[in-house]
C-alpha cells in the first residue's frame, strides 16, 4: 500500500516555473513506477510525464524540453519541475503511483494556475 501527497502547486505567470512534490508513505516506493498526471475540466486526464523504478523517463509531446521528472528513493518522493509554463497548463496534477500498467494509487492532487 502506497499514500501519496501532492504538494507544491500555485499561481504564476506565463514563462515562470513551479516544482511539484509527491510524497509516498507506506512501504514500496522503491517497487513502484511514479507518473504525474493533469486533469483540466471537460477533458480526459492525461499523463503529463512518468518515470520507472529504474530511472526510465517519458514526456508528454507538449511538456517534452520544459518538464522534469524525477525520484528521490531516500526521501520517497516523486518530483516534477515545470519550466516556462503556459496557461494551457492549467490544470490539477495529480501523482499516481503504478507496478504495472495504470497508477493503482492517487494522490489528492495539487492546483497549477498559469495566468498574467
Amino acid at each position: 500500500q502506497v499514500q501519496l501527497v501532492e504538494s507544491g502547486g500555485g499561481s504564476v505567470q506565463p514563462g515562470g516555473s513551479l516544482r511539484l512534490s509527491c510524497a509516498a508513505s507506506g512501504s514500496g516506493f522503491s517497487t513502484v513506477n511514479m507518473g504525474w498526471y493533469r486533469l483540466v475540466p471537460g477533458k480526459q486526464r492525461e499523463m503529463v510525464a512518468t518515470i520507472t523504478r529504474g530511472g526510465t523517463t517519458n514526456y508528454a509531446t507538449s511538456v517534452k524540453g520544459r518538464f522534469t521528472i524525477s525520484r528521490d528513493g531516500a526521501k520517497a518522493t516523486a518530483y516534477l519541475q515545470m519550466n516556462n509554463l503556459k496557461p494551457e497548463d492549467t490544470a490539477v496534477y495529480y501523482c499516481g503511483a503504478s507496478v504495472i500498467g495504470p497508477p493503482i494509487y492517487w494522490g489528492q492532487g495539487t492546483q497549477v494556475t498559469v495566468s498574467s
